[in-house]
């Protein structure tokens, strides 16, 4: 049986060899027939620390590696320049103070 593989951006990469990968996917609404958005966080293990705030990396299912973390980073599909990560990680630490 083939592994699940998701597609989305990393949101934190605080962790050792863990980052959090929010998954958006889309479905249509069964009676109003309108397209509802729903996001999950995952987190995936990241070996050698390399994936930053905002890349666009595919995670695969694997045995679980800990209490969380089920999925495992197999690519990097877009990776974000280190000027942009810095800005991406000060407007998220922005967002958390307002909070």
């Amino acid at each position: 049986m083939p592994r699940k593989q998701l597609i989305g951006r990393v949101v934190s990469n605080k962790m050792d060899k863990t980052a959090v990968v929010l998954v958006e996917t889309t479905k249509r609404h069964p009676l109003y027939e309108k397209v509802i958005r729903r996001t999950k966080k995952y987190m995936a293990h990241d070996e050698h620390n390399e994936a930053q705030i905002g890349d666009l990396v595919r995670i695969e299912e694997c045995r679980p590696l800990s209490r969380h973390k089920r999925f495992r980073i197999i690519e990097f599909i877009e990776r974000v320049r280190p000027e942009e990560a810095a800005a991406a990680e000060a407007e998220t630490e922005a967002t958390e103070v307002e909070l």
